[in-house]
C-alpha cells in the first residue's frame, strides 16, 4: 500500500490563490472593520518567525526552551490571532483541560472553542469543525455531531471516518499553511476489526487536493484563516 505524502500537497497554489484574492491582508470583506483595525498583521508575523526560530535553534543554557514550551507560545499566538480575526463572531478559542469541546454562545457569554489539552493540532482540527459547521449548528453543543468514543464498532468506525474527511482535509491545509507536519486521525487504537483496508488517508488527501484545486469550495471562515496564515506563516509569500 502506498504511503501518502501531505507535505507533497501544491499548497503554494492555495496560498498563491488566497493572496492575490485580496488588495491588501487586512481588507478582506468578511472580517469586520474592528479585528481588522486590531491585528496587527505584521507582528503577527514577527511573532511567528521568532517562534520558527526557536523551533529550529539548539537549546543552550542562555535560552532554555523545551518542546512543550514552544508549543505552548505557539498556542498562545494561534489563540490570539484566532480571537483577534473573529471578534465580531462572537466566538473564543479556548485551550481545554481534558477532550475537546464546543459550547455555544449564551446571552452572557461568546460561544468556545475547547480544543484537547492545549495542543497545537487539536486547536486546529477543532477550528477545522467550527469553520464547516453552519449557522445552526453553531447554536448546538458540540455542533449537534454524533461521536462515539474509541473502541467503535467497523460501522460506527466508516461513518465516523466519513463525516471526518472534510474537517481533517481543513486541518491538513491549515497545518501545511503554517509549516507542520500532518497527519490523519482515525481516532480508534482499540480497534477489533481490520482497518488496514480503510480509504480514509487517500479520502482525506483527495479533498484537500480538490480545495487547492477548487478554493471556492473552503468554508468561508477556514478561507479567512488560511488567507492570514499564507500572508503570516507560509515561507513562500513575499513580506
Amino acid at each position: 500500500m502506498s504511503v501518502i505524502h501531505f507535505s507533497k500537497l501544491p499548497l503554494f497554489k492555495l496560498a498563491d490563490y488566497l493572496t492575490h484574492q485580496v488588495v491588501a491582508p487586512l481588507s478582506l470583506s468578511h472580517c469586520s472593520e474592528s479585528s481588522a483595525t486590531s491585528l496587527d498583521l505584521q507582528a503577527f508575523r514577527q511573532q511567528w518567525q521568532q517562534l520558527q526560530q526557536l523551533t529550529s535553534n539548539e537549546p543552550d543554557q542562555s535560552t532554555p526552551s523545551s518542546a512543550e514550551s514552544i508549543e505552548a507560545l505557539q498556542v498562545d499566538w494561534l489563540i490570539d490571532l484566532f480571537n483577534t480575526l473573529f471578534s465580531a463572531q462572537n466566538v473564543r478559542l479556548v485551550r481545554g483541560e481534558s477532550e475537546p469541546e464546543y459550547f455555544p454562545a449564551t446571552e452572557t457569554a461568546p460561544a468556545r472553542i475547547e480544543f484537547a489539552h492545549g495542543f497545537f493540532q487539536s486547536a486546529l482540527h477543532e477550528i477545522s469543525h467550527w469553520s464547516l459547521a453552519g449557522k445552526h449548528r453553531r447554536t448546538l453543543p458540540d455542533f449537534g455531531y454524533w461521536y462515539a468514543p474509541d473502541g467503535r464498532t467497523e460501522a460506527q468506525q466508516q461513518a465516523f471516518e466519513q463525516v471526518e474527511i472534510k474537517p481533517q482535509a481543513i486541518e491538513c491545509l491549515l497545518s501545511l499553511m503554517c509549516g507542520r507536519n500532518f497527519r490523519v486521525s482515525q481516532d480508534n487504537l482499540h480497534a477489533n476489526f481490520d482497518t488496514s483496508q480503510s480509504t480514509f488517508e487517500k479520502d482525506v488527501y483527495n479533498q484537500a487536493k480538490l480545495y487547492i484545486d477548487v478554493p471556492q469550495n473552503l468554508p468561508t471562515d477556514a478561507k479567512t484563516l488560511l488567507t492570514f496564515l499564507a500572508f503570516v506563516c507560509h515561507d513562500t509569500i513575499d513580506s
